[in-house]
């Protein structure tokens, strides 16, 4: 009986005979594309994919003359489903690249799971919880998008000096991601002398927003809102319909295409809400509306104008492989050249330029923008302003960042 060569290879990684690198001679990568396929998320990760396969589409489904093989898991938003799924991926799929995850406490927890597998190079999807990078990394760990904090970048000062938003209420998810955004907001919209009286925090899947409507103070000027997918909808569903007139300043994924986009009532009623992120979906640069039209040319079923979540898993998939193109398809032993590949890269993306700093980080612009209608009756950000070359600790000495204090729910408190 004749048994294939590829079979005998496999047959000798899976008893630890043979080393990963004459896999690699059978020339194929495995990476594994881990995003939010189930749970109150799920259309951010459905668009988070159509991201990937943009990128693997337009790099002709090989880098570094080796063809990519793309593995998917799937996670509900938890750190366990998350951990879970990265698990399967690298311990029984054999991905010697993992993009992912998705969600904030997700990309904590795969950060944390990363240090355990130094063999394996893993590269953020969209995951913004800022700890992911700035304290405690893991060496392993590549972040081509930025954090939730840098995507605030410009919106607490023009809320504050624009809108003339003096007294402002946040309401947002309870977990690192929304924590980011209001640390990132609120860092300028203290500054400039704003306060802020009231936080509610609810859980991710929350259907029922009564009591907190409820319990926003009715002398606020606005609201500032980070919830995302399904949970955001179901807000500015319930505000509206509760009588709620104050007006609201968007968290990156309250304004992005994953809620702007969902059919209903809501949308007279945010155009004009302000908001930041890695994105703008009237930029009228060449580069972002020919990755606009590549993106709806693709994706008859995806949204008007891209996600930022398309975006995020597009650029760090993008990273992947012009790094692989640099050593030549090279990840034997423990990925050195790869990684130090991937570590050097600077380089152009839909939305300008980006480059890590040194802790793996991106810098890279950020988008100030407000809600408004097309002609074609749908909702879109436009830019107000794009602010260059956001660093993660938003242009503040890094000793002097550190030392506000890790995100949470108290910190930082200007009441």
């Amino acid at each position: 009986m004749k048994i294939h060569r590829r079979a005998l290879i496999a047959l000798a990684l899976a008893s630890g005979l043979v080393a990963p690198s004459l896999a690699m001679a059978e020339g194929t990568i495995k990476v594994g594309a881990l995003a939010t396929l189930e749970g109150p998320f799920t259309v951010l990760g459905q668009d988070g994919m159509r991201g990937l396969e943009m990128a693997l589409k337009e790099h002709g489904g090989t880098a570094g003359g080796m063809k990519i093989e793309i593995i998917q898991g799937s996670s509900d938003a938890s750190p366990d489903s998350a951990v879970k799924a990265a698990r399967k991926l690298v311990e029984q799929d054999g991905v010697q690249i993992l993009i992912g995850p998705l969600s904030g406490d997700e990309g904590l927890a795969v950060k944390d799971y990363a240090k355990t597998q130094p063999n394996v190079t893993f590269v953020n999807g969209t995951s913004a919880a800022q700890d992911t990078t700035l304290r405690d990394p893991a060496p392993n760990f590549f972040r081509f998008s930025t954090d939730g904090a840098q995507w605030m970048a410009g919106l607490g000062t023009y809320a504050h000096d624009v809108k003339g938003y003096k007294k402002v209420a946040t309401v947002a998810e309870d977990y690192s991601f929304p924590y980011t955004q209001v640390f990132g907001f609120m860092a300028e919209f203290c500054k400039a002398g704003g306060t802020v009286p009231s936080k509610s925090w609810v859980p991710i899947g929350n259907k029922d927003y009564s009591s907190v409507i409820a319990a926003i103070p009715e002398d606020v000027d606005a609201i500032y809102v980070a919830l995302g997918g399904a949970d955001g909808v179901n807000f500015l569903t319930q505000y509206q319909q509760a009588g709620g007139t104050a007006p609201l300043i968007g968290g990156s994924i309250t304004a992005d295409q994953t809620v702007l986009g969902s059919e209903g009532k809501t949308k007279d009623f945010v155009i004009g809400m302000p908001s930041a992120g890695p994105i703008a979906d009237t930029n009228d640069t060449p580069e972002w509306k020919q990755w606009v039209a590549d993106y709806k040319a693709q994706f008859a079923d995806g949204f008007p104008s891209p996600s930022l979540f398309a975006h995020g898993y597009y650029v760090n998939t993008k990273a992947v492989l012009l790094a692989l193109d640099e050593v030549k398809g090279d990840v034997s032993g423990d990925q050195a050249k790869f990684r130090e590949a991937l570590s050097k890269l600077s380089f152009d993306t839909p939305t300008g330029k980006v480059n890590l700093d040194k802790n793996r980080q991106a810098i890279a612009d950020i988008y100030l923008t407000e809600v408004s209608k097309g002609d074609d009756g749908k909702l879109y950000n436009k830019v107000v302003k794009v602010v260059p070359q956001v660093n993660q600790t938003l242009g503040i000495d890094e000793a002097d960042f550190l030392k506000l204090g890790a995100v949470g729910r108290d910190n930082p408190s200007c009441p």
